[in-house]
């Protein structure tokens, strides 16, 4: 069962190079009031996962993989005179594996997972994290988060806050102990990495996470008979908050991938469920206000 459901969450993996292969995309533009608001992406032969907008909110980046959740590339589409542009693989991908990217609060950074070669023989040969820099208007070249507690470990979904606090889940690489791990920036580097402690941990799985800005909320999905997505709030004394279920309208129906809008305003997140003899799996792109996931 593991296994299987471990295989919605996209980490089912074709390691080396790969045929690069052009797919048929339509753009649409999602409203909400009358109101533009994210790239409805149809993809021919291919499953959409994660989806992250840019600071300005003008670029939109999302994966698409095979059905068979092998071959993952990171695309990008542009709004440009209010018209999204068709899909292309962003600057940051790669001849290899790449996905669950998010930004930097600031927008300067784009940390993402890879499994391109690290180049280290202590390092082990699975996703791993990798970040660029933008200089000037341009995207460096993606440079490896050495996580050095973590090496032989499984490594994927960064997630960054203002203070440099990198979250992220990892696991061993047959996908068994799955979890949420944090690491603080000093002077630039990672340090070692540390487990997320929860209250009332019932125990199961944890995957995709994301993290406020400010650190102040925490959304990730557990491992269950399906992905169930939660959210966890950080307390005045530093410690994360009992972890709660997002209302069944949400999060019914293997829902994963969660990030937040730069402008705070709408969670993006995944729903999907995977096919059977008869049908093929069917993920999609979805987004709801926060004031609605709030209660508010």
């Amino acid at each position: 069962m593991l296994k299987s459901i471990v295989l919605l969450i996209l980490l089912t993996f074709t390691f080396g190079a790969r045929e690069d292969q052009q797919e048929p995309f339509d753009v649409e533009l999602n409203k909400l009031n009358d109101k533009p608001l994210l790239p409805v992406v149809s993809v021919k032969n291919k499953l959409i996962h994660r989806g992250v907008f840019s600071q300005d909110l003008n670029e939109f980046y999302f994966t698409v993989s095979d059905y068979d959740y092998t071959h993952f590339d990171i695309m990008c589409t542009r709004k440009v005179d209010g018209v999204w542009s068709k899909p292309s693989k962003s600057v940051f991908n790669s001849d290899y594996d790449d996905h669950g990217m998010s930004f930097s609060p600031e927008g300067n950074f784009l940390y993402f997972s890879s499994t391109r070669p690290v180049g280290d023989e202590g390092v082990s040969d699975t996703w791993h994290i990798w970040r660029s820099e933008q200089r000037d208007g341009q995207w460096s070249v993606p440079e490896y988060i050495d996580i050095v507690n973590l090496r032989d470990k499984l490594l994927s979904h960064p997630t960054v806050t203002t203070s440099g606090e990198l979250y992220f889940h990892a696991s061993n690489l047959d996908y068994s102990e799955m979890d949420i791990y944090y690491s603080t920036q000093v002077d630039g580097k990672f340090q070692l990495a540390l487990k997320l402690e929860l209250p009332n941990d019932k125990g199961y799985n944890k995957c995709t996470p994301y993290v406020a800005a400010d650190g102040s909320y925490l959304f990730f999905a557990t491992i269950k008979d399906q992905l169930i997505m939660y959210m966890s709030f950080r307390n005045e004394d530093g410690r994360w908050g009992e972890a709660k279920a997002l209302r069944a309208s949400i999060s019914t129906d293997g829902q994963g991938n969660p990030n937040v809008t730069p402008d705070g305003a709408f969670l993006i997140y995944t729903r999907g469920m995977h096919g059977d003899d008869n049908k093929l799996p069917e993920w999609s792109l979805k987004f709801v206000s926060m004031d609605s996931v709030l209660g508010k």
